[in-house]
């Protein structure tokens, strides 16, 4: 497959293109089956089927765009969900919620220290595997100690401004 200019698309373009459409053409054939048997579509499936589409999708504007996810993780859902929201006005792809859940990936995860005591060993290990971006109220050692234990990425105190964070996005993202 050649694109406009000529030149084959990056091998993770292609492969996410293909995931892409290949959920979508499985989406396409079970509401075609469902209707040609004039019975009610597999909703459950359908919604699966979507939201696959959908991580497919992010993967294929990270790799044609440069389009970087973060995950907002914050104890206040509010607050998350701003955070969240002035990074999207910055043209980042932002989600929040006051529960941490496993990033998907490539994703960014800007996480709020307060939540570690609450995660299970497992959710720890996705963490650390992520190397968050820390953001917390706490100035002692001890959290600051903690935060290095979870390897991550930077560590902002409270109240941190959306271009600190943005730079702590851009920091982690050339890492990668």
């Amino acid at each position: 497959m050649d694109s406009a200019t000529g030149s084959s698309p990056s091998p993770e373009l292609a492969a996410a293109l293909h995931r892409l459409r290949s959920t979508l053409a499985r989406l396409k054939a079970e509401l075609e089956l469902a209707r040609e048997e004039g019975v009610v579509a597999p909703v459950q499936r359908l919604l699966g089927d979507l939201d696959e589409a959908l991580t497919q999708l992010r993967a294929v504007e990270r790799a044609a765009l440069g389009l970087v996810t973060v995950l907002v993780v914050d104890d206040d859902a509010r607050l998350a969900e701003l955070t969240a929201r002035g990074l999207r006005r910055l043209g980042y792809d932002s989600d929040s919620t006051d529960a941490f859940r496993v990033p998907r990936p490539g994703e960014v995860v800007v996480f709020d220290l307060g939540l570690y005591s609450g995660l299970d060993e497992g959710a720890r290990s996705a963490l650390r595997s992520v190397r968050p971006i820390v953001v917390t109220g706490a100035t002692d050692a001890g959290s600051r100690a903690l935060a290095r234990s979870l390897d991550a990425s930077d560590y902002l105190v409270k109240p941190i401004e959306l271009d600190d964070l943005a730079a702590a996005i851009n920091r982690r993202m050339a890492q990668s």
